[in-house]
């Protein structure tokens, strides 16, 4: 199994310190959010990962993040910090880093990513995430090896991880609407783009993070662009789940968008807090 990371996006909520910093890069603690990220997929079992990143300094930046960096890792040994260095050294032992360059022309949108790594994944299962989301588990697990292992069992040759909301909140998110697959398990039947009515007492939000075969990809390279202009990997999963039982898995992380300023305050304080961390001026409850 891959993983296809995608931080390519320019950040226009973060502007203007996106301009210079990607916004996948920002810190939760003192990790960027796309390490959790590239955590998740490893302990999912994925080791070759593919890093789909924008042209220039933003870019460069995620590449040198996961490249080994030797000079620098002397560096820390000089000073006896090794044990510093190390949390980014052992992502060189687990994994094999492929980084894929979105070029900035006229197409854009969330299934560009997928479109772009055709060659790296090769027929092979791939997750699809994005890179600036963050899904925090108190509990030492991982959503997307439950993910992997929830697939499994039901026996479904996909499967989109998903969050929970109250109904009366639907109409803010994306919905995947289930019904019941074969097997009795919870698939997707359609994808509800901010449904003004919700009567369900719950709501499955759509969070990126899917579980694929290889033979979804040619579903992403035959999309039309959406209404609004963008190639949406929503569409491409709807097209597939047409076709195939996807998998709808809650998760048990509580899911943060860290795309946003709200989100990756929000997701900083509930890690500090999870790790026993005071934080200044901040009540907590």
């Amino acid at each position: 199994m891959k993983a296809v990371v995608a931080v390519a996006g320019m950040g226009s909520r973060f502007f203007p310190v996106a301009k210079t910093i990607n916004k996948c890069m920002l810190p939760v603690l003192n990790e960027p959010v796309v390490a959790y990220a590239v955590a998740d997929c490893l302990a999912a079992g994925a080791r070759e990962i593919a890093l789909v990143t924008a042209d220039g300094e933003t870019g460069r930046q995620v590449r040198h993040y996961f490249t080994h960096d030797p000079d620098l890792e002397q560096y820390f040994a000089g000073r006896g910090w090794q044990a510093k260095y190390e949390a980014i050294a052992h992502l060189h032992d687990q994994a094999d880093f492929t980084f894929i360059e979105q070029p900035r022309d006229e197409r854009y949108g969330t299934a560009l990513p997928a479109m772009l790594a055709g060659d790296f994944i090769d027929g092979d299962d791939f997750l699809l995430l994005a890179g600036d989301d963050l899904l925090l588990r108190t509990d030492g697990g991982s959503d997307l090896a439950d993910l992997v292992a929830a697939r499994a069992a039901a026996g479904t040759p996909a499967a989109m991880a998903a969050a929970s909301v109250p109904g009366a909140d639907a109409h803010r998110y994306g919905i995947l609407n289930p019904r019941a697959g074969a097997q009795g398990h919870q698939v997707l039947d359609a994808l509800l783009e901010k449904p003004t009515e919700y009567q369900e007492a719950t709501a499955y939000i759509n969070i990126s993070r899917t579980l694929l075969p290889g033979d979804a990809v040619p579903y992403f390279l035959e999309l039309k662009p959406a209404a609004n202009g963008e190639y949406q990997a929503t569409d491409a999963v709807a097209a597939y789940a047409r076709d195939h039982d996807v998998l709808i898995h809650p998760v048990r992380g509580q899911y943060y968008d860290c795309g946003n300023t709200t989100g990756w305050l929000a997701a900083n304080h509930a890690a500090a807090q999870a790790r026993g961390l005071a934080v200044p001026g901040v009540q907590t409850r």
